[in-house]
Parts: structure tokens; sequence; C-alpha cells
């Protein structure tokens, strides 16, 4: 917490530091003119942007700086800009007469590889063949995307189609002043909504769950059948908002995001009895401030308060169409999380560098039982807290421009990482109340006992767009990654190994059973608790089909792209023995591919075929149910497609 305290007091001194400077500069300058006051006045320029014009050498120079101040907020067009000063050559910043096909415009768009002569300005989306915006999360309204709608995006000439750009949930460099372009400027605050309207159809040829997305296999017996089905869903829709507080120093960019879906599973009312399966509810994905501060042209610090994706595993993430589980337990990991985010970003120049850490809500565990769910928000949100110490990730991120191509987003490879712990207690009256426990556990453990386990874990991820195939992935490894969807949703077992007498009780949320016995010398101990460990990932080919065959950005064939994609999540085999016993799985993996049509920048339709596998435990001493008998090999054949709508 020293670490964070410092951070937070050098960076509140910072702000203040240039706030006063940008003061008393501003009251050394001369009057601006009548229009530069009714900007101000309107929340469009800040004092500092004044008084930077005011430093005008002349005339002629004030109209220009004002103009690139107007072209930079997206108050005038690129073809404004142009009339007014007569220079072609600048980047497009504004421009949405031509823009090309765009799925989801309320995303981080990435810094492209700039034509030769061009000016390194925030541009609108351009022509993109890369359409779906994924991922989500079955436990806390699960859904999907990622990626900050600000502007960075590939400075392109009308003419060329962009390469298949990555999603990146977490941007490098930090957002500078009026990058969000607002569409709408109240009291000084930039509020730009955003969303997509989203309506698929699935068939799933084993789905023994009755969910509308994937889960893996050997959760249970199928039945006779492999239990397929058929799902209609609307639910993935998606509504969000972002926010700029407007600063009178132009060193510091203040912003917000809210984020939502209605991936909330289902309401619980009379008037819902029989038609509660189409009636979802809200529920928050991304809720979060942010504050970037630009020491220098090279250096910028930056912090994230609120609920955002997580340092540790979010960077990359696989573009499909099936958002609301995309690949848990099946080879990726992602989770949002509450958080307190810090960051620092390095401009070398031709390579950026960013390091981020993070005190992230510590929500590992396993599902509380069913007498507890009232008291609980979410799974294993008790369990974290309870062991009274943060949960600390962080990220590396290095980001270069690997093909100097137009239109190509820059390279990223990432190593995040992550630690924490969990506690199970068990409190003494339900050991001392319990007729069934010998009377030496209830002597010893008269207070009660508690017991914890830790979650490791690291990643290595790569985002590698070329004019002619976009390749992206990760891999992972680390100990109890059921939070992050990890290790087949596995998280900690007992190891009663050399105990006697043994007895089990549960913990105070009924989400874990504690062992208790005696060691060799007769003393009454408590069974460790360790962690399921696993390792997986994912590598995902984007295909811009569109720029291979040169369509016209303009016309209707140009918005053709595809992806193909495997996978694969491995629990340690011994730990899931002693973990689940007979009868459980132990690998999954999913191969998917998938074709995108973008009709305009509004409209996309998609297809989707996947195969998702779960295979069984082979240390264990029988196979688990499916199709009503013991079986290896659990499959999925998925067909999934759809429209959507955005904004």
């Amino acid at each position: 917490m020293l670490v964070v305290c410092s951070a937070i007091c050098l960076f509140t001194s910072l702000v203040c530091s240039q706030h006063a400077v940008a003061q008393q500069q501003g009251n050394l300058q001369p009057s601006a003119s009548p229009l530069v006051r009714v900007l101000q006045a309107k929340g469009i320029l800040t004092a500092e942007e004044v008084a930077q014009l005011n430093q005008a050498s002349s005339t002629s120079d004030a109209d220009q700086r004002l103009a690139k101040l107007l072209l930079s907020k997206g108050v005038i067009s690129q073809t404004d800009y142009n009339q007014m000063l007569g220079s072609p050559g600048f980047v497009t910043a504004s421009n949405t007469s031509g823009a090309g096909p765009q799925v989801v415009p309320a995303i981080y768009h990435l810094p492209g590889n700039a034509p030769a002569g061009s000016a390194s300005t925030t541009a609108a989306p351009l022509p993109n063949v890369s359409p779906i915006v994924a991922s989500s999360s079955p436990n806390d309204a699960p859904n999907s995307d990622a990626q900050q709608p600000t502007s960075q995006t590939a400075s392109v000439a009308q003419s060329t189609l962009s390469a298949v750009t990555p999603i990146r949930p977490l941007p490098v460099g930090g957002i500078k002043k009026g990058e969000l372009s607002a569409a709408i400027k109240l009291a000084g605050i930039g509020i730009t909504p955003y969303g997509f309207l989203k309506a698929t159809f699935i068939n799933d040829s084993s789905s023994p769950g009755g969910d509308d997305f994937p889960l893996p296999g050997f959760l249970g017996d199928t039945g006779p059948t492999a239990a397929p089905e058929f799902h209609v869903k609307a639910r993935s829709t998606r509504l969000g908002t972002n926010f700029e507080w407007l600063d009178s120093s132009s060193n510091l960019t203040v912003t917000g995001k809210f984020e939502m879906d209605f991936e909330g599973n289902f309401n619980r009312s009379d008037n819902r009895n029989l038609s509660s399966i189409r009636s979802y509810n809200p529920s928050i994905r991304l809720a979060y401030g942010r504050l970037d501060y630009r020491i220098n042209d090279k250096d910028t610090f930056s912090t994230v308060i609120g609920q955002d994706w997580t340092p540790f595993t979010s960077s990359t993430l696989p573009n499909m169409l099936e958002t609301t589980g995309l690949g848990i337990a099946f080879g990726d990991l992602y989770e949002r999380a509450p958080q307190f985010r810090f960051g620092y970003t390095h401009d070398f120049g031709k390579f950026q560098f960013l390091v981020d850490t993070a005190v992230v809500l510590p929500a590992i565990g396993l599902t509380p039982s069913a007498a507890n769910l009232s008291n609980q928000l979410g799974y294993g949100e008790r369990q974290g807290p309870d062991n009274n110490s943060p949960q600390m990730e962080g990220r590396i991120v290095g980001q270069w421009q690997l093909d100097h191509a137009p239109g190509v987003s820059p390279a990223q490879i990432i190593f995040s990482w992550e630690e924490g712990h969990r506690r199970a207690i068990v409190l003494g009256s339900t050991i001392t109340s319990s007729a069934t426990i010998p009377a030496i556990y209830k002597t010893t453990f008269a207070r009660g006992v508690n017991v914890s386990s830790p979650t490791v874990g690291w990643d290595a991820e790569w985002q590698l767009p070329t004019r002619w195939l976009t390749f992206v992935g990760k891999y992972y490894n680390g100990s109890d990654l059921r939070y992050y969807f990890g290790g087949q949703l596995f998280s900690n077992y007992n190891q009663p190994f050399g105990l006697t007498n043994t007895v089990s009780v549960l913990s105070i949320d009924g989400a874990s059973t504690v062992v208790l016995g005696t060691n060799a010398n007769g003393v009454a101990v408590v069974a460790p608790q360790l962690p399921v460990r696993a390792q997986g990932g994912f590598g995902q080919l984007g295909f811009p089909i569109s720029r291979w065959f040169h369509a016209n950005p303009d016309g209707r064939e140009a918005g053709w792209s595809a992806y193909a994609m495997y996978g694969q999540d491995v629990a340690n085999q011994t730990d899931v023995t002693h973990a689940a016993g007979t009868g459980s799985r132990q690998k999954g993996s999913m191969l998917v591919g998938t074709i995108n049509y973008k009709l305009n920048k509004w409209l996309s339709f998609s297809f989707e075929e996947s195969l998702y596998r779960t295979w069984a435990n082979t240390q264990a001493s029988g196979y688990p149910l499916f199709e009503g008998v013991p079986q290896a090999l659990w499959k999925d054949i998925r067909s999934e497609g759809g429209a959507i709508f955005s904004f």
C-alpha cells in the first residue's frame, strides 16, 4: 500500500504543479479574440489552449493553431480544415462520410502506419475488415468484447482497406486530451454513447446444461442422447458511454467509461412467470474513471480506478461471434474486476514500453453453497477478501510497427502476472455442535479453524498484424486459475496424506470442505489445501479477405474477413484426481472458424462453426457419463450465425 500511496502523491503533485504553471502563463497572455472566448465558454477550448493561441506570432498562425485544435476535437471535419488552410495532405480526423464498414465504432482503435508526410492526429474509423468484438464471463454478466472507444486508428488513405485489427481492451500510451471526439458536450463534459444490438441463432450438438454458450463437458450426464439444443438470443446486446471531463491543463486527460449488457440472467417475478427466458437483467461490465498525465512528449503516467479488464491475461482476446463464454475452459483466459491500476509508458520513438501494476479484488475460490447464495454477489468473492490481502496483478507491453504498410496496426508483445490468496474459515460452533466429530477436534479447534491456498499465474501474449494476416494468441501457466476461466474451472483440493481419523467440515460460506485429522504424533491438525495447476492458450489467424482482392473501400465487397483459431486448457492430471476423484474432466479444446461480412459501417453479418471437446481424466478409476454411458471424450459441434447493428 506504501507504493500505491506514493504513486498517488506523486501524480497529485505533478497535476497541481502543472495546473499552477498553466494559470500563471494564462494570466500573462493578452486577451483572446471574441470567437476564442466563446469557444472557451462553451467548454470546447481549455484555458491553457486559449493561452497557447494567444502566443501565436501572427493572425494566420493563430488561425492555423485554432483550426488544428478544432480538427483534433472533432468540431470540424477534414474537408472543412482543408478548405480553411488548403492543406489536403493532413490526416483525416473527423471524417464521417466515407468511413468503411465498422461493426462496433466504440472500440479502442489502434495507431497504424501513417502515409509519408501525414500528420499524427486522431483518425476516424476507416474500412476495417475485422468485425466482431469479444469476450465475457459467465458469472459476472458474461458477454463480451473489449475495447476502449478512443481514437487511435490507422491513418490510411480512403483508397486502402485496413488489415485485420486485434481486439485490445487495454490501451498503450494513455489517452490524449480530446481524443474521444465527444458526440455531446455538456458543461465541460464530453459524452459519447455507443453500443450494438446483436441477435444470433445457435445449434449445439450437445448442451446438457441448457446454456446458450459453450461450457466444458462432463459437468453431468446428458441423458440417453448428447442433449442437442437450439437457441435464439439477443442478450449480448451492449450499451456504453464514454466520458471526458475537461481540465485546464493540456497535459492532463480525465476520462471514464460505463458499459453494460443484458447477460445478468433472468428476472424472477410473477408477471414474468411464463416468459422469463426472454427477460434478461442488465448488468455492469465496465465502470471506471481514468487519468492520463503527459509528463513530456515521451512519458505518460496513467491511473484507472474502478472496474476494468484485468492486467493479467486480458490484453489479448480472440475475435469470435460467440462472446458470452469466449472460450472459457477451452484456452482463453480473461476477467473484468474492480481495481486500482497504475501505469507508465515511455515512447522510444519507434518503440513504446508500458508497465502496469494493479491492486485487484481478490475474487478466487469455489462456488458458495445454495444456503449462502443470498449473502453472495458472485463466485468466490468471500474466500478472497477473507484472506485480508489484495490480489496483485501487472503486465509489461512492448509495441512497435511490425509491418509499415498503410492500414496495419502496431504489433504488441505482452507478459502479465497475478498473485493472491484465498482463505476458508470454519466456525468453532460447526465443529463443537457436530455429533460425528471426535472430541479431540472439538477440544483442539473449539474456536474454529482456517486454511488458505495461493493463486499464481503468468502468461505471454502476442499480437502481430501484417497486411496479409494477423496472428494473435497467448500461453498461460499457473495455479487456481478458475476465476480467469482456466484449469477446467477447478480451484483447490485438500491434501490429507499421512493423516488418520479424518473428518470433513464445511466452511462458513459452504464453498469448501475442510479436512481435520491427526498426524503421526497424534496431534490434531488441519489438512493443507493446494491449488489445481493448469496451462493452456490459443492462437488465432485473421484474414483480411477484401484487402487481398483489392476491393473498392466504398463498395459492398469491402467488408469480408475470416478467422481460424485453436485453443486448449489443461488441468494438472494429478491435481484433478485429488480435486474431483473419479469420473472428472481434465482437458478441453476448441477449434473455431468465423466468417464476417460488413454491409456498411453499422451492420455486420457473421457465421461461426466450431468444435468444442472435453477429455476425461485418464488417471481416474472410471469415466464420466456422456449419452448415458461412461466415455472418455465429450464433444459439441456448434453453429452460430446472426447480425450486429452498431452505433
